[in-house]
């Protein structure tokens, strides 16, 4: 009973159901229904302005069908009546809570060096972790050798040792369809904690539950607390 207490509650772009995904708003929903950490993807802008932003472009969720690399901050923020943040909004509005930062699209070192960069200048090394495949992981550990890392794996087999000696995660982050005893078993015993994403369903949500997670990433945090309650 005591891990399922422990579970860390990540709010998948904000709280998505009530406010557009990865923007202030949402953030602060999710906040207000209890996650612990946020997870926000970041991107870069033409200009090098680390946004909000999962997608290349801003046409599923701004209507728009531009990429976001062939605009500048500015004109996102015309284009988006500035719902889209900056990093730094985004951790100015999250100060005193965790940030789970996902690096969706290409690795590019300098686009990394540049994201963590940010978040040094606001301060908020202590509260912000990464989590993306391996190459950009690679890339934030020559950025910053203390960041906390969460390693995105997508395949049951296991990541190998050379690979986990080079990114040094605290976290494995797994779909959580892949996630069985077994899987959370050989994590744990290899000192990591498990990170999963992106269960919605309450069936899903208590069987992870029931697995002993650490860290479940979802669009339905306030379902997640309630659980997590009982």
């Amino acid at each position: 009973m005591g891990r399922m207490q422990t579970v860390t509650a990540v709010a998948h772009r904000g709280d998505p159901y009530r406010f557009p995904e990865n923007t202030i708003d949402s953030l602060r929903s999710a906040l207000d229904q209890g996650a612990d950490a946020v997870e926000i993807d970041v991107r870069l802008t033409r200009d090098g302005v680390p946004v909000l932003l999962h997608d290349e472009s801003l046409k599923r969720l701004w209507a728009h069908d531009r990429p976001l690399r062939s605009l500048s901050a500015e004109e996102v923020r015309g284009l988006t009546a500035g719902r889209v943040p900056t990093l730094v909004e985004a951790l100015t509005a999250t100060d005193g809570s965790r940030v789970m930062l996902d690096l969706p699209g290409a690795a590019d070192p300098r686009a990394v060096r540049r994201i963590v960069g940010v978040v040094r200048e606001c301060g908020a090394q202590d509260r912000v972790y990464y989590c993306a495949g391996a190459e950009a992981m690679l890339a934030v550990r020559a950025a910053d050798p203390s960041a906390e890392i969460a390693l995105t794996w997508t395949t049951l087999a296991p990541p190998r040792a050379g690979l986990l000696d080079a990114v040094r995660p605290r976290w494995l982050n797994y779909r959580f369809a892949l996630v069985d005893r077994e899987l959370a078993a050989r994590v744990h015993r290899d000192g990591r904690l498990l990170s999963v994403w992106t269960p919605d369903t309450r069936r899903s949500l208590r069987r992870l539950l029931d697995l002993g997670v650490d860290s479940i990433t979802t669009n339905r945090v306030d379902l997640l607390c309630a659980l997590r309650e009982r």
